[in-house]
């Protein structure tokens, strides 16, 4: 049987739930159709996009009864840019959004019935709290112009601004800008593969300033790039030149080198400090980033006896924090710099009874625990994709008696706490934080320990 939409085609639609990435649901005939932008709760003309065998997409013409849930967006791109996908949602209903995301994922794809989710963390002012920014440049109408892409595309959205980044990194682009506009520095073009400036980095640590310039090669006018970005943020303490000679979409080559100050800067987290480098991966917001590793390491109950495990422990951050309260803490990392920084910033706060091994966590920790490594306790924080089965395999068989599970993705985190389950662990709490206001992402943590403890 066809589709009772097609391509092209205008239709009216009253919106009665949400994707997972904040997309309305509506249905037509029976047939669902998503709409970005559009909440539950209102009427909607919409104009389709795209049609697949069971689902239509469609594009947002007007909103014929709105919903209370919609306020005004306090960005100008905001319907052009892809950075957000819910600022036209009142700041409170995202929070119950996001975690009805988690709860479905529980009981859908988890299979998991009768866990209570508790509410979610949110901010007391959720702008301005991302320390990160990574904007691509490009020429629009013949000058140079940085900003964001729009959704699904690597079609640039001119701004001057971003309401979720810091001042910091807005100032920093927009002096980046200044500088190629001044020297007539071509810009990149993914089609061609031809121009030279790529991308602007930026972090806004508790220790300063740092600014990555990314090009296709040599830095021309390097000398009065440093002033220019030394004028505008006075607080810079690195400013790195990146190299990435490839045609392709991924920011950053493999090549840094420092052109002003030091390689790294620091952030205080949780009373420890923790050298950032440019290509170091570190949660974007500090408020939130406490709060979770506070859930996280509080929750496991740890005690100077026990012993603790950080599957995919980045720059060891969490490994630290579990190391000031138990007798030893192992660490495992993918990348191997990732680990170097972990050594170095276990030395920078004076702590001596972390260890961390370089490799991919599936390899790394079943063969630790078939060398007879117990932990008493682990924590994981696993990339979008979730955990190898593997992985989730050596920590039942690794006797732990308590977990503290941190995720990004509730579809992924709820498939392994099915795995774990199975393996005899219990669910103790489900917290959800709102580390992105104003997108659909939700990060949580998950304490379990063994059944019956």
């Amino acid at each position: 049987m066809s589709a009772p939409v097609k391509k092209n085609d205008d239709i009216t639609l009253e919106i009665t739930g949400m994707s997972s990435d904040g997309s309305g649901i509506g249905r037509h005939d029976g047939f669902a159709v998503f709409v970005p932008n559009a909440l539950p709760g209102e009427k909607v003309s919409v104009h389709i996009i795209k049609t697949a065998s069971n689902y239509a997409v469609g594009k947002l013409i007007d909103v014929i009864e709105r919903s209370s849930s919609r306020t005004l967006p306090p960005c100008p791109v905001f319907y052009k840019c892809g950075g957000c996908s819910l600022m036209h949602m009142s700041y409170p209903d995202q929070l119950v959004f996001k975690r009805q995301i988690v709860w479905d994922s529980l009981e859908r794809i988890g299979r998991i019935k009768g866990v209570e989710v508790e509410p979610v963390i949110g901010m007391d002012d959720p702008f301005r709290y991302r320390s990160k920014g990574s904007f691509p440049f490009a020429e629009i109408e013949g000058r140079p112009a940085w900003g964001l892409y729009a959704a699904h595309s690597h079609r640039l959205i001119e701004t001057s601004d971003c309401a979720i980044e810091k001042s910091e990194a807005v100032i920093a682009s927009n002096a980046v800008l200044k500088w190629a506009r001044a020297q007539n520095i071509p810009i990149y073009d993914e089609k061609t593969g031809r121009g030279v400036l790529r991308h602007v980095i930026t972090r806004s640590l508790s220790g300063g300033d740092a600014v990555c310039v990314v090009t296709t090669g040599k830095l021309p006018h390097r000398d009065e790039l440093i002033a220019e970005i030394r004028e505008a943020l006075p607080n810079v303490r690195s400013i790195v030149h990146n190299i990435n000679p490839r045609n392709t979409n991924v920011i950053c080559g493999e090549e840094f080198r420092v052109v002003y100050g030091d390689s790294a800067v620091v952030q205080s987290i949780c009373g420890l400090d923790f050298e950032v480098s440019a290509e170091s991966f570190l949660q974007v917001n500090p408020v939130q980033t406490e709060k979770l590793y506070a859930c996280a390491v509080d929750g496991l109950g740890l005690s100077e006896e026990m012993t603790a495990a950080d599957v995919f422990c980045g720059i060891g951050t969490i490994s630290l924090l579990l190391a000031k309260r138990c007798s030893h803490v192992t660490g495992v990392e993918f990348v191997e710099k990732a680990v170097e920084d972990a050594y170095r910033n276990a030395k920078l706060n004076g702590i001596g009874n972390a260890e961390f091994f370089a490799g991919p966590a599936e390899l790394i920790l079943p063969r630790l625990v078939a060398e007879g490594r117990h932990f008493d306790a682990v924590t994981l924080d696993p990339p979008r994709k979730g955990a190898d089965p593997a992985v989730l395999e050596a920590i039942i068989n690794s006797g732990a008696e308590k977990l503290a599970y941190i995720s990004c993705s509730p579809a992924t985190l709820a498939r392994d706490l099915r795995i774990l389950v199975d393996g005899g662990y219990s669910i103790a709490s489900v917290q959800p934080f709102d580390l992105f206001p104003f997108t659909s992402h939700v990060e949580s943590v998950v304490l379990m320990s063994r059944a019956g403890l």
